[in-house]
């Protein structure tokens, strides 16, 4: 069986490439879509960091979060909502603020397994946690 993109690149959620920087990105990094991270902590804390924005912009609910990660032009998205609701245990319409830090871990395992197809490793997704200051506890 191949290792998933995201696992390959230590970055679960399969950021892609763009003008941003994050802690512990590869620059340059090799994939042409998606970045990269030196290890999967940095990719959990840069997708925390994107979702602390997203929240600052008024996604705060898990359909409002995968409707703009992964949108209907790209993806099953009423499946990924379900897949994660079901996964997280987070109801996708419960509100989420800037204190819903236990939410948000279970939130970006269940992304992360949407995206990988292998369940996420809880300390990797913990330690990306603690290295980020936009969402806590």
């Amino acid at each position: 069986m191949a290792i998933p993109r995201g696992i390959r690149n230590n970055n679960p959620l399969n950021i892609r490439r763009n003008g941003d920087h994050f802690q512990g990105e590869v620059v340059p990094g090799s994939d042409r879509e998606f970045k990269q991270f030196t290890t999967m902590a940095y990719g959990y804390r840069a997708a925390f960091v994107v979702l602390g924005t997203y929240l600052a912009q008024g996604r705060n609910t898990i359909e409002k979060i995968i409707r703009a990660w992964a949108p209907p032009t790209e993806n099953n998205t009423e499946a990924y909502i379900a897949n994660v609701e079901k996964r997280s245990g987070v109801g996708r319409t419960k509100v989420l603020t800037a204190e819903s830090g236990g939410d948000y871990r279970k939130i970006v395992a269940a992304m992360s397994h949407c995206e990988n197809g292998v369940p996420a490793n809880m300390a990797d997704v913990e330690a990306g946690f603690r290295m980020q200051r936009k969402i806590e506890n």
